[in-house]
């Protein structure tokens, strides 16, 4: 229902939010969800519109390249969001290299399935550091550029909120950024002029709706006198 929302509001596309798509199927948002399910509510999305859906695939799942790339065009998506925390191991997120090669064989398999998917990197430097400093940002736009150099379509810094910062990024890497939206991230005309390609408001949108639900029923418990205040 929500993706047709935003088709019907005129946008060209949809993505989908690992985050909503968890809690509406009762899971943590920690690339743990069934792989069955996870690409079953893509395609319910997909063929829901009449617009190209991207995935947000979390950390893929734990999928082989090939797999990952199947499953995604079968579901009915031409794109896909791909992170970099380390989910199932011992570190805060993957090693680079090795990520990056993950990139290059996820797009090769989609191509040779005939659809060049959108791959929108996200680079997790920004969640997952302890702090945030000069060391930090580096060591984002370093993993940014082995993404690219990859395949990679978009580059996706989560957590980066400060203008001065995105638009260095904008600047350096000479690729589409995707900038998450949040109460410090500068309002969306801004983002534009920094050069910003796309917008993420993750699960924002649904932890609004649901905010919204809960004061509606409650306001009915109140009125049905299940509920003293």
């Amino acid at each position: 229902a929500s993706a047709q929302v935003v088709e019907q509001a005129g946008f060209p596309a949809v993505a989908t939010s690992s985050g909503a798509v968890a809690a509406a199927l009762g899971f943590d948002d920690s690339d743990s969800m069934p792989v069955d399910e996870a690409f079953a509510a893509v395609s319910r999305v997909a063929s829901s519109v009449s617009v190209p859906v991207t995935g947000d695939m979390e950390a893929g799942y734990g999928l082989e390249p090939v797999d990952l790339a199947r499953r995604l065009i079968e579901a009915g998506a031409v794109g896909c969001n791909l992170e970099d925390t380390d989910h199932h191991g011992d570190s805060d997120l993957v090693e680079p290299q090795s990520h990056a090669k993950r990139i290059q064989e996820i797009k090769e398999h989609a191509r040779k399935l005939g659809v060049d998917i959108v791959l929108n990197a996200r680079v997790d430097v920004f969640l997952r550091r302890e702090s945030f400093d000069r060391a930090t940002f580096e060591e984002g736009v370093a993993r940014a550029r082995l993404y690219l150099e990859a395949g990679a379509d978009c580059i996706y810094p989560i957590g980066l909120s400060d203008h001065v910062m995105i638009g260095e990024l904008v600047s350096l890497l000479q690729a589409p950024i995707n900038i998450m939206m949040r109460q410090d991230t500068p309002p969306i005309p801004r983002l534009t002029e920094l050069g910003v390609a796309r917008v993420s408001f993750a699960g924002w949108l649904m932890r609004k709706a649901y905010s919204t639900l809960l004061e509606d029923v409650t306001a009915i418990a109140k009125q049905a006198g299940l509920a003293s205040s």
